[in-house]
């Protein structure tokens, strides 16, 4: 019973983690919009934090197939298949000299991630919480 409330409380700090790194992502992005700072800074900012989202989320989804959460590891690899392909292009890191032509794009990406970590972030504590 111990190892399944560890499970899971890892599970939902992994969780936290995703959102706290794309939302912080997606303020960058607002700020940038907002000309509070400039290409170069918000580009090295986000461009920090990409590959250990990535990374985490991958964790994420091998931590589930490991342990037998079929379910929610298939609703996690859609996700981490378009961080591979991003990864696997080198498209994964924003370019300074076209983060504002990209602006909208990354903000709608980023919003939906936000979106789907706030949605697993969900389905975890409603496995964590006991019945």
């Amino acid at each position: 019973m111990a190892l399944i409330f560890l499970f899971w409380f890892l599970m939902s700090a992994i969780n936290i983690a995703l959102i706290a790194s794309t939302f912080y992502q997606l303020l960058c992005l607002l700020d940038l919009e907002s000309d509070d700072i400039n290409p170069f800074e918000a580009s090295s900012r986000i461009n920090f934090w990409v590959e250990p989202e990535f990374l985490l989320q991958g964790l994420f989804c091998i931590l589930l197939l490991v342990t037998g959460h079929w379910i929610m590891f298939l609703l996690g690899v859609p996700l981490v298949c378009y961080h591979v392909n991003l990864y696997m292009k080198r498209k994964h890191l924003i370019d300074v000299t076209e983060v504002f032509r990209n602006l909208k794009v990354e903000k709608k990406f980023r919003l939906a991630k936000l979106g789907f970590y706030v949605i697993f972030f969900a389905l975890v504590i409603a496995k964590y919480v006991p019945h």
